[in-house]
């Protein structure tokens, strides 16, 4: 018989286990629902789905290798998935976990689906090293501070990383081997693994799911910046601890230097596990020092941010501190107002035809010189007078240089250096006063890496209203923020050349008077 493994954020093949238990039970067929429909889902952002487009191409060619079909679907996920099974034949059903809400809700209703069906479905852990559930304070509450939820997590086991499915390797039978990465000694197959199916059902076109830009296609920047996929999540993963993670406490802070990671978007679809990461960091603890264990305490707070969307749903809309509630936000016009424009005028020469970068909205066209080879981004069109400040601010035409750059960079990689991302989230909601949801929203539509935790809970605990966020009424000072770690300027050269030019816009606002407008509201929480 038949059994499917349901693909979602996991696209890889090592270390799945959900993928092994349907492998050992043979006749895996895999399956990908681009749900948007289901009541809850959040729609992905326009560059997160250039990002998915390939990485679904990569894992089907993956997944071919080892006679595995990919069936790809388009619809909410309960009917998706049990028009799959029924039409496979499937026996069983496998997936593994989601955290967010209406992402549960979907799970818990198909096991209740396959109950009925008399199909087997079983879920596994395979994007977070500890349950949510598993982790509570004394008190048995979820942890609301970083330090304490890192230090009792760090203290606890987790397994180690699974292997992958290998072609005509022996399979066992029976839950004992589900997800466990055992092979049994006995003789190998004959590889037939279409002999049990009722008959593979058309596996589906990557281009219906409409993944892409194509009116215009702004996605060259992303595609010059990144490498969707297992192969180069590896490749990434591996080039990071051969290097830059020696200098990890230091570089992750310069937005100048090649200091960081650059492994959120692989962990955020899951060309790499948590799992797989750590094994890494640990067979090379020694030699990565300080940077090691900085860079583990940052899969940690990853970790937290997941946590915190578990038992917190609505964690993009409401403030996890009510009595941010009734602060005084300016909440402007829907996002999306004028910025396409005016990047399409930037990316074109004036008529839209043209670009590089990554999208906000159907109609938006990127902008930028190419991101490799060291070449600098070219200023956009000048601000003109009555630009909404939300507008300027994705543009990146604040006339501030290092909160420009880092617009710019997402604008055209999908992709913003961390600690400009906190500067520049500081920027628009503290200077500019803007509600955190408005940042948030563009930034999910923007960022390659954008997912359903790490998003808004950086973005409440920038604004104050998050966990952890102490000072609550803490300000980046951008300009004190591009001394202390863009000392000589190569960041903003890169990606704001304009900002020591006469065309260079003068600031929306003066951070020192923004700022003291920004604490006179906070000390109204205190």
């Amino acid at each position: 018989m038949a059994s499917i493994v349901w693909f979602r954020d996991d696209l890889r093949v090592a270390d799945n286990p959900a993928l092994l238990a349907a492998w050992h039970d043979g006749d895996a067929v895999a399956l990908f629902v681009l749900d948007e429909q289901s009541d809850g889902i959040r729609p992905l952002g326009a560059a997160a789905k250039w990002w998915l487009h390939h990485g679904l191409e990569s894992l089907r060619a993956d997944l071919g290798a080892l006679g595995i079909p990919l069936l790809l679907r388009r619809g909410p996920a309960g009917a998706a998935v049990a028009e799959a099974v029924e039409s496979t034949g499937a026996a069983s059903l496998y997936w593994n976990r989601r955290y967010g809400g209406p992402e549960r809700a979907v799970d818990a209703s198909l096991k209740e689906w396959a109950s009925s069906a008399d199909v087997h479905a079983e879920s596994f852990q395979a994007s977070l090293l500890h349950e949510p559930w598993t982790v509570k304070t004394g008190q048995g509450n979820p942890y609301q501070v970083f330090t304490p939820f890192w230090r009792t997590v760090s203290a606890l086991d987790f397994r180690a990383p699974l292997g992958a499915p290998e072609p005509g390797a022996a399979r066992t039978q029976g839950g004992d081997s589900r997800g466990s990465g055992s092979r049994d000694s006995g003789p190998s197959d004959d590889g037939d693994h279409d002999a049990g199916r009722r008959g593979t059902p058309e596996p589906g076109d990557l281009d219906d799911l409409e993944l892409l830009p194509t009116r215009p296609d702004w996605s060259a920047g992303l595609a010059d910046a990144w490498t969707p996929g297992e192969a180069a999540a590896h490749e990434v993963l591996a080039d990071f601890l051969e290097g830059p993670v020696r200098d990890y406490a230091d570089g992750r802070d310069r937005p100048d230097r090649n200091g960081t990671s650059r492994l959120s978007p692989y962990l955020r679809w899951g060309h790499l596990s948590p799992f797989q990461v750590w094994a890494e960091l640990a067979q090379r603890r020694r030699e990565a020092g300080d940077g090691g264990s900085v860079f583990a305490a940052e899969l940690g707070w990853r970790e937290f941010c997941w946590h915190q969307l578990f038992h917190h749903p609505d964690l993009a809309t409401v403030n996890l501190r009510p009595d941010f509630d009734a602060f005084p936000w300016e909440r402007p016009r829907e996002p999306g107002s004028a910025t396409p424009a005016i990047l399409r005028a930037h990316a074109s020469g004036g008529d839209g035809s043209s670009g590089g970068g990554s999208a906000g909205g159907e109609n938006a066209a990127g902008g930028g010189a190419a991101a490799g080879g060291g070449d600098s981004a070219a200023p956009p069109a000048p601000r003109g007078d009555g630009t909404d400040p939300v507008d300027a601010w994705k543009a990146g035409l604040t006339g501030i240089p290092l909160v420009d750059a880092g617009q710019r960079q997402l604008w055209h990689t999908g992709w913003m250096h961390s600690r400009v991302r906190m500067v520049s989230a500081s920027f628009l909601v503290k200077n500019l006063g803007v509600h955190w949801r408005v940042g948030e929203e563009w930034f999910w539509e923007t960022l390659v890496d954008a997912d359903a935790a790490s998003n808004p809970a950086s973005w409440q605990w920038v604004a104050g209203s998050g966990a952890d966020a102490a000072p609550f009424f803490r300000i980046f000072n951008p300009q004190t923020q591009a001394k202390k770690f863009d000392p000589d300027g190569l960041y903003v050269a890169r990606w704001a050349p304009d900002a020591l030019t006469p065309s260079y816009p003068e600031p929306l606002v003066d951070l020192k008077e923004s700022r003291q407008r920004a604490l006179d509201a906070y000390a109204t929480i205190r």
